[in-house]
């Protein structure tokens, strides 16, 4: 029985750099360009499927990819310096897909005739919607009342929260992947090639690039193969749905990005306001947190740092809440979240250090200026996104099963708790997503327009409909009696940021400002 015992671990052993150490100047550039390229996915895909159905031409969505990626910089640097300082990019998210579609699809704004106008006014509404919901983030951040709640959480119930953050985006893995097979294998199998069986090899001195660099590698030798697949002819006779996913030339985002451009806040015009339009904005919110909280927590596991405590959770929430409030002005398109792939990454590669992070938001800021030189980026096919996709969700979810070593898992209790919440966290998600397309509005069709879209964002993500049923049942359930089986005497003194003598290392805001926002 010794010989098969791992004794529960609070910090993982296995990774190169921790959050606060820094690999060599020049590798540190590399992984954070790497960082850069891994967010380019989402921060494409979200602008290609919204801007269109606002009206928008492909023009005005390179602008809009520009503006999202000028602001996920400022977030991301945000986040690290004075949030929760963990190696997190933040970027946009797709909670916010439903609540945007509604107003896309309100009366008023489908009067208007003339596309571009429809865009600008629809662009507006978004981000009135996302100024007045940001309240929400900034005030439970900054009040501690998040925290307050992370009260409720324990490993029990935090592992299937952030195994779900991982394993509610399958729909943007396999099935993305499958619709352009010839790019989408080889991309898959090559990462796990370079990554897995060769990181050994070495053959520059003693930089394991391999390991270290598989996402840029892997990019460029998929990317330089569809470029000729592409130049051969090979998609000429297609469907038009196949040459989307599989051309290199057909996002059209370098042809008319601009040069040169630099975003600024009331771009599109001054905000409208409807209170609708919020209240349906707010759910979104609310998903947001709990979607980057579980992503927080896998963060500082793979950056080998302690679960950030109840104070420094709420800080970061009320950052993101700024966050969101930067999409409002700046016009974003779309309000904000922790990237799931990046923190993948940081597992995949072996590196937590949050220097890396820090300097992808430059890169992030750089690029997003020079829009002909961030076009060309851009404009990766997407299956080669959904193969990395299937490896960094994959080990973000793990990341969070791996909780489940400080509870008793022999415990029929913890079992059904475990088991419920990820079942029903992929499939009540997923009997929604059945019933949802942009017109219809989903499941839950009432009159009221701004409650359906409220409701169907809540239950159309994998980690909230987890966190509902862990934290309740995990709550309710012989609570006093299992509380060693639950993991708490464990997790108990990371409540506190004096709980754990660690936390002053990872945690303490720079230039001494702890001195004047002091851990409450």
């Amino acid at each position: 029985m010794a010989d098969i015992t791992h004794p529960p671990m609070d910090q993982l052993q296995d990774l190169e750099y921790c959050i606060d150490s820094n690999p060599p100047w020049a590798e540190t550039i590399v992984l954070a360009f790497q960082n850069y390229i891994v967010m380019l996915g989402t921060s494409v895909m979200i602008p290609s499927l919204l801007v269109p159905a606002m009206g928008g031409s492909d023009g005005d969505k390179a602008r809009v990819i520009q503006t999202l990626l000028f602001v996920a910089g400022i977030k991301t640097l945000l986040q690290a310096l004075f949030g929760t300082r963990l190696p997190a990019v933040v970027g946009g998210s797709f909670a916010y897909v439903v609540p945007i579609a509604y107003i896309i699809n309100d009366s008023k704004l489908h009067r208007i005739t003339d596309d571009h106008e429809r865009f600008i006014q629809t662009m507006r509404a978004i981000q009135g919607a996302l100024i007045v919901a940001s309240s929400i983030q900034i005030i439970l951040g900054y009040s501690q009342v998040w925290g307050l709640f992370s009260r409720f959480f324990s490993p029990l119930g935090m592992a299937p929260v952030v195994g779900l953050v991982g394993l509610g985006f399958f729909e943007r893995g396999f099935p993305e992947l499958g619709k352009c097979v010839e790019i989408g294998i080889p991309m898959l199998l090559l990462v796990i090639g370079f990554s897995q069986y060769l990181k050994h090899v070495r053959p520059l001195r003693d930089v394991p690039i391999f390991e270290r660099f598989p996402v840029l590698i892997c990019v460029t030798i998929i990317w330089i193969y569809s470029l000729i697949l592409t130049a051969g002819g090979a998609y000429r006779d297609k469907p038009n749905k196949t040459q989307v996913s599989c051309r290199t030339d057909r996002a059209n985002l370098i042809s008319t990005a601009p040069w040169f451009k630099f975003p600024y806040p009331l771009q599109w015009g001054p905000p409208t306001f409807s209170a609708g339009h919020s209240f349906a904005m707010m759910s979104a919110v609310l998903v947001s947190m709990v979607e980057s909280t579980g992503a927080y927590k896998a963060a500082s596991r793979l950056a080998i740092a302690t679960p950030p405590p109840a104070y420094v959770l709420s800080r970061g929430i009320g950052w993101q809440g700024i966050g969101v409030l930067l999409d409002g002005l700046y016009g974003t398109g779309t309000g904000s979240t922790v990237s799931v792939e990046n923190v993948g990454l940081l597992g995949l590669t072996r590196v937590g250090s949050r220097r890396v992070v820090q300097i992808s938001a430059g890169f992030m800021i750089f690029f997003s200026t020079l829009g002909k030189f961030g076009a060309v980026f851009a404009s990766i096919p997407a299956p080669i996104y959904a193969a990395l996709y299937c490896i960094l969700f994959g080990l973000v979810a793990s990341v969070g099963l791996s909780f489940l070593q400080f509870t008793n898992m022999n415990s029929m209790r913890n079992l059904i708790i475990t088991g419920l919440s990820l079942f029903l966290g992929i499939s009540v998600p997923h009997f929604f997503n059945e019933y949802w397309n942009p017109v219809h509005h989903g499941l839950v069709h009432t009159n009221a327009g701004w409650f359906n879209a409220f409701l169907n964002t809540i239950f159309s993500s994998p980690a909230t409909v987890g966190l509902i049923v862990a934290v309740f049942l995990d709550n309710t359930i012989e609570v006093e009696k299992a509380k060693k089986d639950r993991g708490m005497p464990w997790w108990v003194k990371f409540r506190t940021f004096r709980g754990d003598s660690r936390n002053e290392e990872f945690y303490t805001l720079p230039f001494n400002l702890n001195r004047f926002f002091p851990p409450t």
